[in-house]
């Protein structure tokens, strides 16, 4: 992994990969709102945070996000929307981790593979939604994914060994999915971390721009 660079390390997931990545000998740079104050709402807390780094990084892992809004919770109808509550589900889900990328460009190798992972999620997925409800999480998860593919796009032009992708881990047993209990069960930080490096490490150029779940199996957009 070499020199690697995590976004949202305080989280469960994020310290998960960030201890993952430290086990299969990377250096970590473990960045979070907690701890370094990057607060992805706030431009000049991006400008702040980010800018002091310098890089290069051959992995990024960027884990950002949240269900709803401290108090709230997903929407199960669509008289459940509150349109201010949505504006903060896409402030930091789409337009905050969007900003986090805007500073790739200088962050990444411009020679030799590197890999940026962006945690999405698969109800982010359109054509794989057969349940409707949550709708400000999906529809910000779908945009996130529309900016991750136009990222890849851009970097492939200047980066050309440079994959980004946007990941799905699974459902996993941190704080952000308590109350949360899916049929098909939750994995821990740790299993979904071994997980996502696995895919990171084995996505190819050929797949950047793409949306791979835990096993690197693709979900459709």
């Amino acid at each position: 992994m070499m020199d690697a660079l995590v976004i949202g390390a305080s989280g469960g997931i994020g310290r998960a990969v960030a201890d993952e990545m430290e086990t299969r000998g990377g250096r970590v740079t473990r960045l979070s709102r907690a701890v370094d104050g990057l607060d992805v709402t706030d431009a000049a807390s991006v400008a702040r945070v980010m800018g002091a780094l310098t890089g290069p990084f051959q992995t990024v892992f960027v884990s950002v996000g949240i269900l709803a809004p401290e108090g709230g919770a997903p929407e199960k109808q669509l008289a459940a929307i509150d349109p201010e509550a949505m504006a903060r589900v896409f402030a930091v889900n789409t337009i905050g981790v969007a900003h986090v990328l805007s500073h790739l460009p200088r962050l990444l190798p411009k020679r030799g593979r590197s890999v940026t992972g962006v945690l999405t999620a698969r109800v982010g997925s359109i054509g794989d939604n057969r349940m409707g409800g949550w709708h400000s999480y999906r529809a910000s998860k779908a945009a996130l994914n529309q900016i991750v593919h136009g990222a890849a796009i851009e970097l492939g032009r200047s980066h050309r060994d440079a994959v980004v992708a946007s990941l799905h881990p699974g459902t996993v047993a941190t704080p952000f999915t308590a109350g949360y209990d899916p049929k098909h069960g939750k994995v821990t930080a740790e299993e979904a971390a071994r997980n996502l490096c696995d895919v990171m490490e084995r996505l190819t150029v050929d797949q950047s721009g793409g949306f791979y779940d835990y096993s690197g199996a693709e979900i459709p957009w």
